[in-house]
């Protein structure tokens, strides 16, 4: 990619974690440490700069968009509506400015280091509270790093955001091989399994010997492999997207359904008649991502199709930012969701991260067998929401459940407070351990 990517000096380090507050300080004297180790494990502190000539070609591309005819619907059914991605492209072009994401994202502790022979970019915020139990959040497709950065501060400093010291949380935010800054795979078997070992691996880089792991969509699939791994020093994880579908719901799906007979109580019918949709109307991308990746070249070369590929993940985040583009105020704003389609298209990542999908062979939704202290919060616009009932059954120690009055897909970028609210209540008995 044309962007300059770099690491930064001792003094450009000192300068920015400064100017994040006294939770970088700390951060920034670790990062002095290890790059003084050197070798192939060594942490480098990493600086990210896009020359204005890619910005300037970004914003000639969405510009140059050559559009189709509207649907021929007046609802979704057929997809992205043209109103919904003209808007979207409209800002992109003539309002968005991508230098504050990239300022702010240069005001953390981030860092490169090698893993199983690939890159791995993260941020690494330490709280300046003592006894923080240390976290590392994985994000998932269509998201990235940017999902995590507004609970950065309320879990590193809770005192300042309506916690108490005893809530405080070391964080680490990993980008996913293929995703954002990290390397991309030359090569296949970067799968969930491999890259929970490989995060198995950086934490005790990182000088932790006890910590949790958090994650949703692909990072759930992740966290839940490094909870069956059980590596030294993980006590628990949290998941926003659990999997805990029984095998008759599963069966049911893959043929259409109906129902399964046994369904019990409104929660399972809801969970039911989610995935159903879903199933019917909502799997194509990841059937083709998982199927033919290197086919979506559009991906890479027009913006506005990224957008739209980006777009049309799941139904509910889908209406959310169409609302977000006519005006409405939403969990997240305009700056949010164009932020992130610019890291994919600024990092070159459509292919690289639809990969993932092809790697994996895990069955995404079903329960895995996980036996380490597992904590779910349940959103109601999930793809599906977990009832109690397939998450006590799926997750055999779970310590614990909530179903959330609002939230999606996107768990910690559209609710920050609940989110931090949930892992400071899931987490307060391993806090105090």
């Amino acid at each position: 990619m044309s962007s300059i990517l770099s690491k930064t000096s001792r003094r450009e380090m000192l300068a920015a974690t400064a100017a994040g507050g006294a939770a970088l300080v700390v951060s920034a004297g670790f990062a002095e440490t290890a790059l003084a180790g050197g070798g192939a494990t060594a942490i480098r502190p990493f600086h990210v700069h896009f020359p204005e000539a890619d910005l300037v070609d970004l914003r000639h591309r969405v510009k140059a968009t050559r559009w189709p005819e509207r649907e021929t619907v007046n609802d979704t059914t057929q997809g992205v509506r043209l109103a919904t991605i003209q808007a979207l492209a409209r800002y992109w072009a003539t309002e968005y400015d991508w230098r504050p994401c990239e300022a702010h994202l240069n005001s953390l502790p981030q860092f490169i280091t090698e893993i199983d022979g690939l890159d791995i970019h993260f941020i690494h915020v330490r709280s300046k509270h003592p006894n923080a139990l240390p976290v590392i959040i994985t994000h998932g497709w269509p998201g990235s790093i940017i999902e995590q950065l507004k609970v950065i501060g309320p879990l590193t400093d809770p005192t300042a955001h309506g916690g108490t010291a005893a809530d405080a949380f070391d964080v680490v935010i990993p980008s996913l091989p293929g995703h954002g800054f990290s390397g991309k795979p030359t090569a296949p078997g970067w799968d969930p399994i491999r890259i929970a070992r490989a995060w198995s691996v950086l934490m005790p880089r990182l000088g932790y010997k006890r910590y949790i792991a958090q994650g949703g969509d692909w990072g759930n699939a992740v966290t839940e492999q490094m909870a069956l791994q059980t590596p030294p020093g993980l006590v628990g994880i949290h998941t926003n997207m659990p999997a805990t579908l029984p095998d008759d719901v599963s069966a049911a799906l893959a043929v259409g359904g109906p129902a399964p007979a046994d369904l019990s109580g409104p929660d399972e019918r809801r969970a039911w008649d989610q995935l159903d949709t879903f199933w019917k109307h909502g799997l194509g991308y990841a059937q083709e991502m998982a199927g033919r990746p290197q086919t979506l070249y559009a991906l890479v070369d027009s913006p506005v199709g990224l957008a739209a590929w980006m777009l049309d993940h799941d139904e509910k985040s889908y209406e959310m930012i169409a609302r977000v583009f006519d005006g409405k105020t939403e969990g997240l704003s305009k700056q949010d969701v164009v932020d992130n389609i610019t890291l994919y298209w600024l990092t070159n990542t459509g292919v690289s991260s639809a990969r993932l999908y092809w790697e994996s062979k895990l069955p995404f939704f079903a329960p895995k067998g996980v036996k380490l202290p597992t904590a779910v919060s349940a959103y109601p616009d999930e793809i599906y929401t977990a009832p109690r009932s397939w998450t006590e059954k799926a997750y055999p120690n779970l310590i614990y459940y909530n179903r959330l009055p609002v939230g999606g897909h996107f768990a910690a970028w559209e609710q920050p407070k609940i989110f931090t609210e949930e892992l400071r209540a899931a987490f307060k008995p391993l806090h105090s351990a």
